[in-house]
């Protein structure tokens, strides 16, 4: 379509409440005053002391500049709300509480189902490498890695405030945190974003503030340098763009020294939140993805979309979110027959019917009973991700959308912000 034909911004039928729930986040983020400090600092203490198994707690002090890996602790049956917890009670989680516990800390992306609004004006975005999300913690000498499942990743020595114990070691309140994609071909930390520096807490921050302030101090810091005895992995920031025609074309197909995982979307405005956020978005296609559609545990695309939900006490089949979006219910003879439980994970292939929206909202799914999810997972698909992976397969949202509903390049003006590690 040649530039003069667009006149106004292309937009699809919305098929679901995204943008105003995206709204919504705006408004409470603007509104709420939150010890941020205080959940930087027992989120450094909770990953720096969490035990694991089969593994003596090695003295902070008694660290040298190696690397160990951990293995993951097994499953418990310990119970409860793990939401509210302390500190104090996270160290002694396992298994699948450890993983829900750690995974709330992370603030986690939906996946794009409708274009946002004022995409160019308020967005950011940048290529996401694919590897293992993790929170890297600095503090007293030591650097630390954690998986969102709450397994420590590497113990190592750092180029971060206070990672390493040099004679330029500070005290134990100057720590840093740091979100992370560990990249397993250059075993290289790809920082995406900043949560504490020096002790300094980016909670209530703008994405705007956070990623200029990392990307001045990381460098600075020494971290992006070649790995040496007291700085064993090298950290590296990632190009991001303002999402405007340029930034987005250069972010779908530029050059980038580690393999895409999809496109990131960060809302200039968004705090640092845990647990999911709209204000974050992950979008897919195979062209800047190995992994557009979900796979099978032996790696094939199945002939039929899969989903995963959480069964309450009620019957009712929920999705991970907060609140929790309803996909269907079992009656009590069925889960009797089946040994299935409140708190279980349930796996579902979502039949011929498939799902059925109504004024952008879901008004049925036809689900086909498959199995109960193995243990080791710990949480139910997300709406965004299960709607995402029926679009993809069905009615998939493509970049020529994204571009479209950008409007034409001289209407967008200059726009463009990068950060280039």
């Amino acid at each position: 379509m040649a530039p003069h034909d667009i006149r106004r911004p292309f937009k699809r039928a919305a098929i679901s409440d995204q943008q105003k729930r995206r709204e919504l986040s705006l408004q409470r983020q603007a509104q709420n005053r939150t010890e941020a400090q205080l959940q930087a600092r027992r989120l450094a203490s909770s990953i720096l002391s969490f035990p694991n198994h089969n593994s003596d707690p090695q003295p902070l002090e008694s660290l040298e500049p190696l690397v160990e890996e951990i293995v993951e602790e097994p499953e418990t049956d310990a119970a409860g709300d793990i939401t509210e917890i302390d500190i104090r009670q996270a160290a002694r989680l396992k298994g699948s509480e450890a993983r829900r516990w750690f995974a709330s800390q992370l603030m986690l992306p939906e996946w794009m189902i409708d274009v946002p609004d004022r995409l160019v004006e308020d967005w950011y975005v940048f290529a996401r490498p694919s590897g293992k999300r993790c929170f890297v913690v600095s503090s007293n000498g030591t650097t630390v890695s954690r998986l969102r499942n709450g397994s420590q990743l590497h113990r190592f020595p750092s180029a971060l405030p206070n990672g390493a114990k040099t004679k330029e070691s500070r005290s134990a309140q100057s720590y840093c945190i740091l979100d992370c994609i560990f990249h397993e071909l250059d075993q290289t930390y790809y920082v995406i974003d900043m949560v504490c520096w020096a002790g300094i807490s980016f909670y209530e921050c703008t994405a705007e503030f956070r990623f200029f302030w990392m990307n001045s101090k990381l460098v600075e810091s020494g971290a992006c340098e070649a790995p040496s005895n007291y700085h064993r992995y090298r950290f590296s920031l990632i190009p991001v763009y303002g999402c405007d025609h340029e930034g987005l074309q250069t972010a779908y197909t530029g050059e980038v020294p580690y393999v895409k995982d999809g496109l990131l979307f960060y809302n200039k405005h968004a705090h640092y939140q845990t647990g999911n956020t709209p204000l974050v978005l992950v979008w897919k296609d195979e062209t800047c993805s190995q992994y557009v559609i979900d796979t099978d545990n032996k790696g094939q695309v199945p002939n039929q979309q899969q989903v995963v939900l959480e069964l309450q006490d009620n019957g009712q089949l929920v999705t991970s979110d907060d609140p929790p979006v309803v996909l269907g219910c079992l009656n009590a003879t069925f889960t009797q027959e089946t040994g299935l439980h409140s708190g279980n994970l349930v796996r579902f292939a979502v039949n011929d019917g498939g799902l059925t929206f109504v004024d952008g909202k879901l008004e049925k799914a036809d689900l086909h009973y498959v199995g109960k999810v193995h243990r080791a997972r710990a949480f139910a698909d997300s709406y965004s991700k299960i709607i995402f992976q029926y679009m993809v397969r069905n009615s998939p949202l493509r970049i020529e959308h994204l571009f479209a509903s950008m409007g034409t390049v001289s209407e967008q003006g200059s726009n463009e912000v990068e950060m280039v590690g």
